[in-house]
């Protein structure tokens, strides 16, 4: 099977729980560091799916980051050619736009552990029909998207409407960073280290006691996730 596709767009991305979880599940992946100018970049019949993670940046904020136009192209390939992908955050920002939808400032800013509302269509997902109504995954964002015509929304927030939609049968976007883990957390904490409570809402603190809380069943679920990502690959790519 060709190797599954992880595209980093942050210098801070380091996957999280991603790496160990698909090891495990026999699956090889190839890293494209979008943000490097001389990045090989892949054709989409060279991988076998796509991980796009998260980023700081506006998706259309192109003239600074001309990678994320080569980043739309690619979640439109991917939904054209029915190759997997799962959009986390700025991942599934960027699918929504290469599907010619808006991404713009959210009516507000999440960080840390948020409940999540899974939809009536997440209960057949093949990816989230694990989750329950009230569970609390971890966000880092201030920017949301419109849903695709074609696509179907699968989970909600007390905050954010779109959290999580699927677009056909193999490529979704979830808001929220089911990938994290605590190293992770420290990392994008240390990354940010003014201001943060000023800006968005929590201390580093608080976000470290809701780690120390929650984060535990937050990677059992985000394990599930990419064990059925990988199943997903495996089916439609082998």
């Amino acid at each position: 099977m060709k190797p599954l596709l992880f595209v980093r767009n942050e210098p801070v991305e380091t996957f999280g729980i991603a790496p160990k979880v698909l090891a495990d599940e026999g699956i090889e992946v190839r890293i494209l560091d979008a943000l490097e100018p001389a990045a090989a970049w892949p054709g989409i019949g060279e991988v076998s799916g796509i991980v796009m993670f998260g980023g700081s940046m506006n998706v259309d904020e192109v003239e600074r980051h001309p990678f994320l136009i080569r980043n739309r192209e690619l979640a439109r390939r991917a939904v054209t050619e029915a190759t997997p992908y799962l959009g986390i955050c700025l991942g599934a920002q960027l699918l929504a736009r290469a599907l010619d939808r808006p991404v713009f400032p959210a009516p507000a800013r999440e960080i840390g552990f948020e409940p999540v509302r899974p939809l009536p269509a997440a209960k057949e997902d093949p990816l989230l029909s694990h989750y329950a109504d009230g569970d609390l995954v971890f966000h880092w964002h201030e920017d949301t998207l419109q849903l695709p015509e074609e696509a179907v929304a699968l989970a909600q927030g007390d905050h954010i409407p779109v959290q999580a939609f699927r677009v056909g049968e193999a490529a979704w976007g979830l808001q929220f960073h089911f990938e994290i883990d605590g190293p992770e957390i420290e990392l994008w904490l240390d990354d940010f280290a003014d201001g943060l409570e000023e800006t968005w809402g929590k201390s580093a603190d608080r976000v470290r006691e809701e780690a120390r809380e929650h984060l535990a069943d937050h990677e059992a679920k985000g394990s599930t996730v990419l064990r059925r990502f990988a199943e997903v690959v495996r089916t439609g790519r082998e």
